[in-house]
């Protein structure tokens, strides 16, 4: 079998964070290198061509997850000519429905990646990555009356306890107490 050219090595690669990406944020990080490159279409043996180890596509997927999530915020305040108050507000309902809260391999990577972060040790390129990225997400949030910190938290336990709950009416009553306490400065 032939060697793949440069682009289909950078596409497969491509394919592999994303993958990765979707699949930690749903399963968690302990997803096995087999699974995640049959997930994306591709041998197992193509994954040490890629990447030097799991952690590093560990790091390479969190960044990923995050740029997604602040090209995410950037294309709402486009969507709302630049109205921050009513970009976060559509966020807010977004963030704190059953389709997020169903859909966890496309959703937030705070709520998602939270656990397997809370495990990896400081010194982690990942855990670096995710710090900056919740406070990056604490600072979009903030708002002249409202500490952003505080909504994370607030839509993050929410979010994490509506999933926990999903299937009881507790869930949708967690989101929809959560969401109104979010907007009702509004």
């Amino acid at each position: 079998m032939g060697r793949v050219s440069q682009a289909q090595a950078e596409e497969n690669r491509r394919r592999v964070v994303e993958t990765a990406s979707r699949l930690f944020r749903e399963q968690g990080t302990h997803v096995s290198v087999a699974d995640l490159m049959k997930a994306a279409g591709l041998t197992h043996g193509g994954f040490y061509k890629q990447f030097a180890s799991k952690e590093a596509l560990i790091d390479e997927a969190t960044a990923h997850a995050f740029g997604d999530l602040a090209r995410r915020h950037d294309d709402g305040l486009q969507q709302h000519g630049g109205r921050r108050a009513a970009a976060q507000r559509a966020l807010i309902d977004t963030y704190l429905s059953p389709e997020h809260r169903d859909s966890p391999a496309d959703g937030c990577p705070v709520a998602a990646l939270a656990t397997d972060m809370a495990r990896e040790g400081g010194d982690h390129e990942a855990r670096r990555i995710y710090t900056e990225g919740v406070g990056d997400f604490a600072e979009w949030l903030t708002t002249e009356d409202q500490d952003g910190l505080t909504r994370l938290c607030t839509m993050f336990g929410a979010l994490v306890l509506a999933r926990a709950t999903s299937g009881s009416p507790l869930s949708e009553e967690i989101l929809t107490t959560a969401r109104a306490a979010l907007t009702a400065a509004d």
